[in-house]
């Protein structure tokens, strides 16, 4: 057979159909026959449709991005009465959370592109529960702490997995439902507070200074972690009993294994009672016209060991360089990890102490009880549900698209937490703080969106970690500035709010625009 070029934006299956090549990067990944491969998958996962596995799909991987936002709440939620109990520095507890966050989502981000996306989208749900319901007995603010650490491993990982798994599966033409999926992010900030509000609001000491309170009259913070511990365990038997995960089929063609990624993709239709015209010549078809010999991909099981050094070995040369490869692709990947960065910084700065600032503030103005400082919490959460929705409309706006969306509402989320400083009565201050819960929330949910788009999918969990990391190790910083700040003045709101309009001119820089495009 003689060798035939690569097609520039498209290739033509073995029945005829032709798939278009367009991605989000722009023509940019680095190897042609990975790109060809992949827009062969993207046809097959197009022609099935969107059908019952991806809507179950957006179910339980949403379960990620409810744990990823309440987990982080959580502990904001439960600070002022633990403050009371304990008289401890507080923000050593947002410390120890966002270690454990760092080490998560590390850890399991290129976990994902070593052993499959399937290992750590069964087991992290697992760890939250059982941790944050030993964490409700906790005796002394150091067992806490050790134990909130312990449970944020397991937060760490689920965005970094879950939107790679959900991008993996779903057609080009519902890519946007990626925007969508983090209406889950709002309900888990609004479910925290839900809890939070009847049993940390009634069963509380009132906030005092200096803290004077017995653990007898505070369990509420207690039952909090208990209820919440608890129904963390509700999703993980969802996810390890009730739904069966395929494994990715372009995460298998990264790897090599061409023969499981059809297979898989013919799993997927027979799910959702369809049928793939897919089949493996059409995949070898991609090699056989470019000349590119394969071996057969045969794994040497021999060894565990031998094993682990062959994948670490692939990660090293197979997944952090491509994210680098040529100028443009290294650019956008640094602007990327900026952006995690300086958001890993601000959001936490502001959104872990708000409860805090809250209750303070609202001292201040005379009505700082606990149960109006938690209905406040209760409102801000409501506020930020719709955020998701209109961002899965506004990404898909010509004139808009991701890096609009993104800038706009990332420079209006640092206007509303400056203007929050303006506030001289309770309903003021209750008043910015919605516009930015929403604004947030709309910003949250385009950056969850574009991040993986950017990436390839052999390289993509990887490229997740990358900024999940940074924004884990950013977000480290925001409790040591709050060690050495006055929490109950503006300062840590000034800080938290001029980055966010920062962040907003630096989307705009981003090189790659992926609206209306099929991710790789």
């Amino acid at each position: 057979m003689t060798s035939a070029p690569i097609p520039q934006n498209t290739a033509v299956l073995e029945n005829g159909t032709d798939i278009n090549l367009e991605n989000g990067l722009e023509g940019e990944v680095v190897d042609p026959i990975y790109n060809i491969k992949a827009a062969v998958l993207n046809g097959a996962i197009q022609e099935i449709g969107m059908g019952r596995y991806q809507w179950g799909l957006a179910i339980v991987t949403g379960f990620g991005w409810l744990a990823d936002n309440l987990w982080p709440v959580a502990t904001g939620l439960i600070l002022p009465p633990v403050i009371q109990e304990f008289d401890f520095e507080g923000p050593f507890l947002k410390l120890g959370q966002n270690i454990g966050l760092l080490a998560g989502a590390a850890f399991w981000g290129i976990g994902s592109d070593v052993w499959g996306r399937r290992i750590s989208f069964n087991i992290t749900f697992f760890i939250i529960g059982i941790f944050a319901t030993v964490a409700g007995a906790s005796p002394s603010p150091t067992t806490l702490i050790s134990l909130v650490s312990v449970w944020s491993i397991g937060v760490g990982g689920n965005i970094p997995v879950d939107s790679a798994i959900f991008l993996e599966f779903i057609p080009a033409s519902h890519q946007y439902l990626l925007t969508v999926l983090s209406i889950w992010w709002a309900f888990g900030q609004l479910l925290g507070s839900l809890v939070a509000w009847p049993l940390i609001g009634k069963y509380s000491c009132k906030i005092t200074n200096p803290p004077s309170c017995t653990r007898a009259s505070n369990q509420g913070w207690r039952y909090f972690l208990f209820t919440m511990g608890g129904l963390m365990l509700v999703p993980w038997a969802i996810r390890f009993f009730a739904f069966n995960l395929y494994e990715s089929p372009k995460y298998l063609m990264g790897k090599g294994k061409d023969e499981q990624a059809v297979e898989t993709v013919h799993k997927v239709a027979e799910y959702n009672r369809k049928e793939s015209s897919l089949s493996i010549e059409d995949l070898r078809r991609v090699e056989k016209e470019n000349n590119v010999k394969t071996s057969g991909n045969k794994v040497d099981h021999a060894s565990a060991a031998n094993v682990l050094h062959r994948y670490l070995s692939k990660f090293d040369q197979n997944h952090v360089k491509p994210l680098f490869a040529t100028r443009k692709i290294a650019f956008s990947t640094s602007l990327l990890i900026i952006l995690w960065a300086l958001i890993g910084l601000a959001f936490p700065l502001y959104n872990a102490f708000v409860t805090y600032y809250l209750a303070t503030r609202g001292a201040d103005f005379g009505d700082g009880s606990i149960y109006i400082t938690y209905r406040n919490q209760v409102i801000l959460s409501v506020i930020g549900v719709p955020g998701a929705i209109i961002a899965g409309y506004l990404v898909d706006l010509p004139l808009l698209g991701r890096r609009g969306t993104l800038a706009i509402f990332t420079l209006l989320t640092g206007i509303f937490i400056l203007a929050s400083t303006t506030a001289r009565t309770s309903d003021a201050l209750l008043g910015w703080n919605c516009a930015y819960s929403f604004t947030s929330n709309v910003m949250y949910g385009v950056l969850y969106t574009i991040t993986p788009e950017l990436f390839p999918t052999k390289d993509r969990g990887t490229g997740n970690a990358l900024t999940a990391t940074a924004n884990r190790i950013f977000g480290i910083m925001a409790p040591i500035i709050a060690l050495y700040a006055d929490l109950k003045t503006s300062v840590p709101i000034f800080i938290s709010g001029a980055i966010f309009i920062v962040v907003g001119f630096i989307a705009l820089l981003l090189p790659f625009e992926s609206r209306g495009k099929a991710a790789l």
